[in-house]
């Protein structure tokens, strides 16, 4: 835990997705909110077929689920919203000729259903 989810739309090409979840790993990390750094999972899709608005301009977005345990107060989620956010900001040049809406959304996870195993040799 935490299970972070990017997805990007396929008109981002300066976009190195690698690059953008060690970001968003570290911000994570460097949050304070997690015991272990090998706790964190994050993932990314590119999205091929996407729509933004119902403009014929083009349009792009980058979108990151952030799935927490539950109990963490308004004020941590919100704060590891904006760190996300900021990285995003600062992860790409992103094209003058695009309109990029970026977004990070926080979602909580049953902390009492939640299970987990780690399998190692």
């Amino acid at each position: 835990m935490p299970h972070l989810h990017m997805e990007y739309t396929a008109n981002l090409p300066e976009l190195n997705a690698e690059v953008a979840l060690i970001r968003l790993n570290n911000a994570l990390m460097a949050s304070g909110q997690f015991a272990a750094e090998f706790d964190i999972k994050s993932r990314a899709v590119k999205v091929e077929t996407f729509k933004v608005g119902t403009a014929l301009a083009e349009r792009a977005f980058v979108h990151v689920k952030l799935a927490l345990l539950s109990g963490r107060s308004p004020q941590i989620k919100k704060q590891l919203s904006e760190n996300l956010l900021a990285v995003l900001q600062d992860v790409s040049e992103w094209p003058a000729e695009i309109e990029v809406q970026l977004a990070v959304e926080i979602l909580d996870i049953d902390r009492e259903s939640y299970v987990k195993t780690a399998i190692s040799h």
